[in-house]
């Protein structure tokens, strides 16, 4: 899969719901797999199946 970026535009407990910079579409993702640092309006960068922090 391509590289991709995402904007956390909520935390549901265990679980971010990020929303993709081109295309707009939402994802359900577990808080297990994201960065500690991971809160709202953070962006990340999906790649090789790891989440890092862009902003």
């Amino acid at each position: 899969m391509q590289p991709r970026d995402y904007t956390v535009i909520r935390i549901d407990g265990d679980y971010a719901v990020l929303k993709e910079q081109m295309s707009g579409e939402e994802i359900l993702v577990a808080m297990a797999l994201l960065p500690d640092e991971t809160d709202e309006g953070i962006k990340l960068h999906w790649e090789d199946m790891i989440y890092t922090v862009i902003g």
